[in-house]
């Protein structure tokens, strides 16, 4: 008896975390959105169901009716675990009327304040709306709160035309180079960061005034950043936020053995961040002791990792 509990136990420990991805495309008004929010939605549905323990939902044109997100949703917070994530992600047109932020979808709108509720009741500590659509920015004060990264692809309501940043959001989770610390792990942070340079290229290339300017809000306080890091204390949420896994790790997490040895790696990898984000309260001696000594632990898990 007492083996089968040790071994319910260890089972237990390493059981994996769950991340539930659901993926709104609304309609796009005319035949070239439409293609254009479908593909990057359809996209976007495969890149994520390569993360060991996806549960995928995408919802695209006609079938981005309110019932349909509100549902999904509902079955997250049925099944979702504390320890899960959520990530939603809206791509298409995005309106604002003076009071309320909508994603335009087949039949009646969803509005910020429809999604804060439904989010609300899921829970899985760690969740991320990425808002790609017009007028995002709109929809922070009301998504935000604590636990909860909010990334969207406009500064205000007023930026109303349709954004280069959705596709570039996309781009982020097949490219290589959004992986800035090498881990064979794109987080929010980095996939925001990742975006956003290359949105800002776009217009600089094309020189056109750009209409667009992407924020990110993981405090859940205020409307968020342009530029989100330890001197204005944002984005240590993003970047503890995983969005895929790919290459020998996404491998890796199919293992049941190595599991553990994952969730031990994310856990030193977020107490690093969180010491960058508190520099400037210690002496350099101290945070550099403590720097290194995160960075051997880290270097020993990744060892077993890759054994």
């Amino acid at each position: 008896m007492k083996i089968l509990v040790s071994l319910a136990l260890l089972t237990a420990a390493v059981a994996p975390c769950a991340t539930y991805y659901i993926t709104v495309a609304g309609l796009g008004g005319d035949p070239l959105f439409d293609q254009r929010f479908t593909s990057l939605a359809q996209e976007l549905d495969k890149l994520v169901r390569t993360t060991p323990e996806a549960k995928v939902t995408t919802l695209i044109g006609v079938e981005s009716a309110k019932p349909r997100i509100q549902q999904a949703l509902a079955d997250a917070a049925k099944n979702a675990k504390a320890e899960d994530t959520l990530i939603v992600t809206l791509i298409g047109h995005g309106n604002y009327d003076g009071q309320d932020y909508k994603v335009n979808i087949q039949g009646p709108d969803v509005t910020a304040a429809d999604l804060a509720e439904w989010m609300d009741r899921v829970p899985a500590q760690k969740q991320a709306v990425i808002n790609t659509t017009s007028c995002s920015g709109a929809s922070i004060d009301m998504l935000r709160r604590d636990n909860r990264v909010i990334v969207s692809a406009t500064k205000a309501a007023t930026e109303r035309l349709a954004t280069q940043f959705a596709r570039f959001w996309v781009e982020a989770m097949r490219n290589p180079e959004a992986d800035t610390d090498k881990n064979e792990v794109v987080s929010v942070l980095e996939a925001y960061r990742f975006a956003d340079k290359k949105t800002v290229g776009f217009y600089e290339t094309q020189k056109r005034l750009a209409t667009e300017h992407a924020m990110l809000e993981d405090t859940g306080k205020g409307n968020g950043v342009r530029a989100p890091g330890p001197d204005n204390g944002h984005g240590l949420l993003a970047g503890q936020t995983p969005l895929v896994r790919f290459g020998t790790l996404q491998q890796a997490a199919k293992s049941p053995e190595k599991q553990a040895l994952l969730k031990r790696r994310e856990d030193v990898e977020a107490k690093i961040e969180a010491l960058k984000y508190t520099k400037a309260a210690i002496s350099v001696a101290d945070y550099r002791k403590q720097l290194g000594a995160l960075l051997l632990e880290l270097a020993k898990v990744q060892e077993e990792i890759d054994r």
